[in-house]
């Protein structure tokens, strides 16, 4: 018997050391340099003036440039440690810490939030990839590969976009409407994100509001609602509010930010530093909030080539000077194409919600967060301090409103 109960023990401690296992410094290190890339990548996107909504995942972004450092050599493959500011790390801790890093904060089973990553390098027809790079990769960065003739537009398009949307389960129909550069490779991110709320929202308080894309176009989006505790922070002195809404487990939360009345984001996003989120955060107060919450589904897809290349990422992505031979065995290929989509659902799902507050003090004169106009928004993970998105909501999909005076 005392022979059971040991064994016992010992497993009990082998599962509490499981789901409390420490990062390796490569792995911290990396977490906190893709979280400054979160910020720098974002404002490079953010200035171009016919762009929307923005979705993109640092972690998985850094995982892909781990990719292009695993298959460059020379400062083609050094570039990527300067892009990511992890100079100092060798080449086997850069792969093994961002490995480790996408590993921690996409379990899905300690995490209860739907997170849907596929990846995949495509390479021309006349590509042969080593043998090497492609046991690495798929290894490191779970990356799959394929071979495409980029010369027949319409079937490398269609081929691209069938194998986004079969790996999403339908949620991300489309990452491309075009492919050049036929003697390149390509990287392509398909993700499916869709947060479990720490409370969920009521399947019943679900309606139909206008969402205010600019003074002159309003799109009618189903609204869910509740009434709940949350950490919540109001910047008076610039005017916007913050909102912190636990996921899961709590090992993540999405955060909102969002101007008081209906602006442009421009200023929202000058103030958008690392720094300062974390200012933000650090003066929340847990409280009543009434959140009004759009249930969308955002599908964007962007081609971070230029914007990598705006980072310092200028060797990769340069038909004269890249050397990615260990991708071939030859010095015949470059990054012609970033292709980084991600489709985002807001629902109502989540943990159930904790009804013994209901009628107390604690609920009592809640702030109002009214999700109406377009926001900024980040989900940050809680263990490793990663961010897993970063974004804005500018035009969800609805239709056209009838304008209101």
């Amino acid at each position: 018997m005392w022979m059971t109960n040991i064994v016992g023990l010992c497993l009990l401690a082998l599962v509490a050391s499981a789901e409390d296992v420490k990062l390796s410094t490569h792995a911290t290190t990396l977490a906190d340099k893709s979280a400054n890339l979160a910020f720098s990548l974002y404002h490079t996107m953010a200035k171009e003036k016919d762009t929307e909504n923005i979705i993109i995942s640092p972690v998985v972004v850094a995982s892909s440039l781990g990719l292009v450092a695993l298959g460059g050599k020379a400062s083609t493959a050094s570039q990527v440690k300067t892009v990511l500011s992890a100079d100092k790390l060798k080449d086997e801790h850069l792969h093994a810490g961002l490995s480790e890093l996408l590993t921690e904060v996409s379990n899905a089973k300690t995490r209860n939030t739907t997170w849907k990553i596929n990846n995949r390098l495509y390479g021309p027809s006349s590509v042969s990839f080593a043998d090497e790079f492609v046991k690495n990769s798929k290894k490191h960065y779970n990356y799959d590969h394929s071979k495409i003739n980029f010369r027949d537009k319409r079937s490398a398009v269609n081929s691209i976009n069938e194998w986004a949307a079969k790996s999403t389960g339908g949620k991300l129909p489309e990452v491309t409407k075009d492919v050049q550069n036929p003697d390149g490779a390509m990287i392509v991110n398909a993700m499916f994100f869709k947060p479990h709320w720490e409370e969920k929202f009521h399947d019943k308080m679900v309606d139909t509001r206008g969402f205010l894309v600019t003074r002159s176009f309003t799109v009618g989006v189903p609204m869910m609602h509740r009434t709940g505790l949350y950490d919540f922070y109001e910047d008076t002195e610039n005017k916007l509010f913050v909102l912190n809404m636990p996921l899961g487990q709590k090992q993540a939360s999405m955060i909102l930010i969002m101007p008081y009345h209906l602006e442009p984001l421009e200023r929202l996003e000058k103030l958008l530093t690392r720094k300062q989120v974390d200012t933000w955060l650090s003066k929340m107060e847990n409280r009543a909030v009434a959140i009004s919450l759009p249930k969308i589904s955002v599908e964007v897809s962007h081609n971070l080539q230029k914007h990598l290349a705006e980072l310092g990422l200028t060797e990769a992505v340069d038909k004269a000077k890249a050397d990615l031979s260990n991708i071939s065995g030859k010095k015949d290929l470059y990054l012609s194409s970033v292709f980084h989509a991600s489709a985002l659902e807001l629902d109502i799902e989540g943990n159930p919600y904790d009804t013994s507050i209901f009628g107390t003090e604690k609920l009592r004169n809640p702030k109002l967060f009214y999700v109406d106009h377009p926001f900024i928004f980040l989900v940050k993970d809680n263990k490793t301090n990663s961010i897993l998105y970063i974004g804005r909501v500018v035009k969800p999909k609805g239709d056209k409103m009838r304008d209101e005076l």
